[in-house]
């Protein structure tokens, strides 16, 4: 026989067990477990390796800040970081302002639409070190495909690779290929998401289409854009397996790069601790321009 409720009894509010509300941490748990392995130990055993402030079960003598000191007295330090900061704001300029030409492009649905738009974001899935070797077959001045060009005109081979700022160009080039359909895929995502209601009222009061783009898409898209160069700048400060395989930062020290410096440094001329401080201030500089980045989205209106 079913028992009445009472009107006005509360009724009982079924309380999960201990197992239930542990459930979500216990969920969590393997991705901070591969956070703290992958992000967080190797951050807090750099700072360990550069300054020999603290040990883990090993003598290591304690320097301080001279790995520091040492990374802004070194003039191939600083020359490799104003590099990078070059090759940064270079390719990801580019590759913002080619991946946002192209979005806009392809925004609009149509017959061939969607292979374009496959095709575009092919280079991105090529593996790193094959896309360095293709391009340097490319520029190569004996037998590269540039060099075939030049021949078959009656022209002189360019010499990309001997030369630094040509080098330079050519490095900038090939992140530039390799890169555009990342931004061009999250910007194609934040214009596809947009409302409508601005932009059907503003073809309404007649705007034109460079008014439209300043006064709607533009501010309704810089959020994404935001994120876009975010990532990719960040992505771009870590740069070594093209650099690697096509330069070797070289002629000279033209594409040296940060991250190829502290490869150098660390592998080639066993100075762990001073590779750790110079890619720990790195680390640093990301974790800054990441903040950064976050404090600008914020300030945009909803």
């Amino acid at each position: 026989m079913a028992t009445a409720m009472t009107p006005g009894a509360p009724a009982r509010t079924l309380r999960g067990s201990g197992v239930d509300r542990a459930l979500p941490y216990l969920m969590l748990g393997p991705a901070l477990f591969l956070v703290l392995g992958v992000i967080v130990y190797p951050l807090i055993d750099g700072l360990r390796s550069s300054t020999g402030f603290f040990r883990f079960g090993r003598q290591v003598r304690s320097v301080g800040l001279d790995n520091y000191r040492q990374a802004f007295a070194d003039p191939v330090f600083l020359e490799s970081l104003i590099t990078t900061a070059r090759f940064v704001v270079l390719a990801v300029t580019i590759e913002t302002l080619l991946g946002l030409g192209l979005a806009l492009l392809v925004a609009r649905e149509g017959r061939y639409i969607r292979r374009i738009r496959a095709t575009l974001i092919l280079p991105m899935i090529v593996t790193p070190v094959v896309v360095g070797i293709v391009f340097r077959l490319i520029y190569a001045s004996d037998v590269g495909l540039l060099a075939s060009i030049a021949h078959a005109v009656g022209l002189d081979p360019p010499q990309i690779l001997s030369s630094g700022s040509g080098a330079f160009w050519g490095l900038v080039f090939l992140d530039v290929w390799e890169w555009t359909p990342l931004l061009f895929l999250i910007l194609l995502a934040g214009i596809q998401s947009m409302p409508v209601e601005p932009f059907e009222a503003a073809r309404v009061d007649g705007a034109g289409t460079w008014r439209t783009f300043v006064d709607h898409t533009l501010p309704l898209l810089r959020p994404t854009i935001l994120v876009a160069v975010s990532l990719r700048a960040i992505d771009a400060l870590t740069t070594f397996d093209q650099v690697y395989v096509l330069t070797r930062g070289g002629p000279g020290t033209s594409t040296q790069l940060i991250s190829l410096y502290g490869y150098q440094t660390f592998f080639q001329f066993q100075q762990v601790g001073y590779a750790a401080a110079m890619l720990f201030m790195v680390a640093i500089i990301v974790l800054i321009g990441a903040g950064f980045a976050l404090a600008l989205m914020r300030r945009q209106p909803r």
